[in-house]
């Protein structure tokens, strides 16, 4: 415990000197709220076979299966919510010390916790809509996860007949360079960054901690299991996310002072 206390400390004198402060965040960060992971045991790509983006387009069976997945995870969005680690970024935001927060979710749970849209940049797109490959026409996902089982899990745009996809990015599938470009500018710009709940195994998104530490920015990072980047980490937490953020908004909040 005296450990983790003196990494808290630690925390709030970088977060208290910080006058630009970037968060990425990645899939750990939502396992509190009932949302699976992806590369831990029994997570996604445990129980579900990984449908490419070339894969989706060239064959009807492989959307069935890519939407019959989607399917079977859409009740896990639908009954999750925001919890302790999205709420503190949250408020961490309404302090004025966040300016910027890219995620690697797709779950919509940042916007949904209070976090402002327009600081938020999804690398990896969102799963609360769905895209015409072909014309671009969007649906609530509600919408068409409504009808999947009527269209044989094998939806098409009522516009032009094109295949209907999530607004997500799927293996294989270009990264949009608008959300990139916009990353790598506050990753470099930033004199701290928050990485959480990320296994940084996914590139071109993991080289962003990489390119903070590279511009001069202290890194906090807040992960369960190790990364390839963790001998980056100004301070490393392996401790619960939710708890390490409630902690840190409570300190600086309090006016906590930065050392002990």
């Amino acid at each position: 415990m005296n450990g983790y206390k003196k990494r808290l400390t630690r925390s709030v004198s970088l977060l208290q000197a910080a006058t630009a402060v970037t968060v990425f965040s990645g899939a750990g960060i939502s396992t509190e709220s009932g949302l699976s992971d992806f590369r831990s045991p029994g997570g996604v790509w445990d129980r579900y076979r990984i449908v490419t983006y070339q894969e989706f387009l060239a064959s009807a069976e492989a959307r069935k299966e890519y939407w019959r997945m989607k399917h079977a995870l859409f009740g896990e969005l639908r009954e999750a919510k925001p919890n302790r680690a999205h709420r503190a970024l949250a408020a961490l935001e309404r302090s004025g010390r966040l300016q910027h927060l890219i995620t690697q979710n797709i779950d919509g749970l940042h916007q949904e916790a209070g976090n402002s849209p327009e600081r938020i940049v999804e690398l990896h797109g969102t799963n609360r809509k769905a895209l015409c490959l072909d014309c671009g026409k969007g649906w609530p996902i509600e919408q068409i996860d409504a009808i999947l089982e009527t269209v044989e899990f094998d939806p098409r745009c009522d516009a032009c007949e094109g295949p209907v996809k999530p607004a997500t990015v799927s293996f294989g599938q270009a990264m949009p360079e608008t959300e990139m470009l916009r990353a790598y500018a506050q990753a470099a710009g930033c004199d701290l960054l928050l990485m959480l709940g990320s296994s940084l195994q996914v590139e071109p998104a993991a080289s962003i901690p990489r390119l903070a530490h590279q511009e001069g920015a202290n890194l906090i990072f807040v992960n369960r299991t190790e990364t390839p980047q963790d001998h980056l980490a100004t301070v490393l937490f392996r401790e619960d996310i939710g708890q390490v953020l409630q902690d840190l908004v409570v300190r600086l909040s309090s006016g906590h002072p930065g050392r002990s």
